[in-house]
C-alpha cells in the first residue's frame, strides 16, 4: 500500500523528470530550426541603461552575441506545455496538475510572458540585422498590465489582502497587494539581465524554482509543487544545452515568463497557502536581487558621482571584468544559488 506522502512525491516528480525527457528530444528538434533560420542577433553590441554605449560589455561580449542563437527559453516553457497538455490528452488524472486553484495563474503567466517574450526576440533577429527588439517601454507596459490583472485577481477573486510576516500575525494591506504585485514583478523581470553567460540563469532559476516546489509541497499545494518541479525539468533539459559552450540562447522568451511567474508563485506560497512565500524571494532569489541591485547603483553611481561602481553592470558581467572565466562564475552562481535556496526552504519551514 503506497502512502499518501510517496503518492504526493510521485505526483511532483514524474510530471518533472517527464518535461526534462520532453525538453531534451524538443531541444534537438528546435536547434536544428534555429540554426537553419539563424535565429541570432545580427548585428553585435549593446546600449547602457543610461543610454550610452556598453563598451566594456561590448569588448567582453560583442562576439558572443552573435555566435548562437535565441529563443533557447522555448524548451523551457514547450516542455512544460506539452508535459501538461500529454497529461490533460491522456486523462492521466492522478497526475493532472492542471487546477484552478492552484495553477491555472502560473500557468498562464508563464505562457503569456514566454510569448511576449517571443515576439522580443523575433524582433531581435529580423532579417533587416539592425533588430533591437520591442522596445523597453512597451515591455514594461506588458509587465504592468499583466501584472495588475493578476494582483488584481488574487485581491478580488482569490481575497488575498495580506502578506504573511515571519515569526508574527498577518500585515493587512487591503488592495495594496496590487500594486505590491507589481512592484515584485518589474523588480523580477529586471532580473532577467541574469541570463548573461553561458548556464548562468538555467543554474540560478532552477534552484529558485526548486525551492518553491519544496515550499508548497510543505503547504500540501500540491498541484502548484509539481507545476514548479515541471519547470525544473524544463530547466534542467534547457541547461543541458546551454552550458559553456551554449548550443542557443535563453533570451527574453525565457526570461520574461520565468521571471514574472516566479512572483506568482511567490504570492501563491504566501498568505493563500499559509506560508511566507513574498518573505523569502530575497533569500531564495538572492542572486536576482544582487542582479537588480547593481544595475540600480551603477545608474546612481554614475548619475551622482560621475563614475561607475563596477566596472560592468550587472554584478557577474563585473566578475568577468574582473578577470574570471564565465565558466568560473557560473559555477560559483550555481553553488551560491544552491546555498540560498537551502536558506529560503529552511526559513520558509520554521518561520510561520
Amino acid at each position: 500500500m503506497i502512502s499518501i506522502e510517496i503518492f504526493e512525491l510521485v505526483r511532483v516528480l514524474v510530471p518533472a523528470a517527464a518535461a526534462f525527457c520532453v525538453g531534451m528530444f524538443g531541444a534537438r528538434i528546435l536547434t536544428h530550426y534555429l540554426y537553419k533560420y539563424k535565429a541570432w542577433k545580427k548585428t553585435p553590441g549593446k546600449i547602457a541603461l543610461d543610454g550610452s554605449s556598453a563598451s566594456e560589455f561590448n569588448r567582453l561580449h560583442e562576439k558572443h552575441e552573435v555566435r548562437a542563437p535565441r529563443m533557447g527559453g522555448i524548451v523551457v516553457w514547450g516542455s512544460v506545455v506539452l508535459v501538461a497538455l500529454g497529461i490533460a490528452l491522456l486523462e492521466i488524472t492522478e497526475l493532472n496538475f492542471v487546477t484552478r486553484s492552484q495553477t491555472w495563474i502560473p500557468l498562464a503567466t508563464l505562457l503569456i510572458g514566454s510569448l511576449v517574450g517571443l515576439a522580443d526576440d523575433l524582433a531581435v533577429i529580423r532579417l533587416n540585422g539592425n533588430g533591437r527588439g520591442v522596445p523597453l517601454w512597451l515591455r514594461l507596459c506588458v509587465v504592468v498590465l499583466l501584472s495588475t490583472f493578476i494582483g488584481w485577481w488574487f485581491y478580488d477573486k482569490l481575497d488575498v489582502v495580506a502578506i504573511n510576516i515571519p515569526f508574527s500575525s498577518p500585515f493587512e494591506i487591503g488592495i495594496f497587494i496590487v500594486p505590491l504585485f507589481v512592484f515584485v514583478s518589474l523588480a523580477l523581470y529586471a532580473s532577467g539581465v541574469i541570463d548573461g553567460i553561458d548556464g548562468l540563469s538555467g543554474g540560478v532559476f532552477a534552484s529558485v524554482f526548486a525551492s518553491y516546489a519544496l515550499i508548497a509541497f510543505s503547504q500540501q499545494q500540491i498541484d502548484l509543487a509539481a507545476f514548479c518541479a515541471t519547470v525544473v525539468g524544463g530547466i534542467l533539459a534547457f541547461l543541458w544545452y546551454n552550458i559553456p559552450p551554449a548550443r542557443f540562447y535563453m533570451t527574453d522568451t525565457g526570461t520574461m515568463g520565468l521571471t514574472l511567474t516566479i512572483a506568482v508563485v511567490a504570492f501563491m506560497t504566501d498568505n493563500l497557502g499559509g506560508g511566507v512565500g513574498i518573505s523569502v524571494l530575497p533569500i531564495v532569489g538572492a542572486l536576482l536581487v544582487a542582479t537588480v541591485a547593481s544595475d540600480v547603483l551603477q545608474v546612481v553611481w554614475k548619475k551622482f558621482f560621475g563614475r561607475k561602481l563596477f566596472l560592468i553592470a550587472p554584478l557577474h558581467h563585473h566578475f568577468e571584468a574582473l578577470g574570471w572565466p564565465g565558466y568560473k562564475v557560473t559555477m560559483r552562481y550555481w553553488v551560491l544559488s544552491m546555498v540560498f535556496a537551502f536558506l529560503g526552504v529552511i526559513f520558509a519551514l520554521v518561520a510561520v
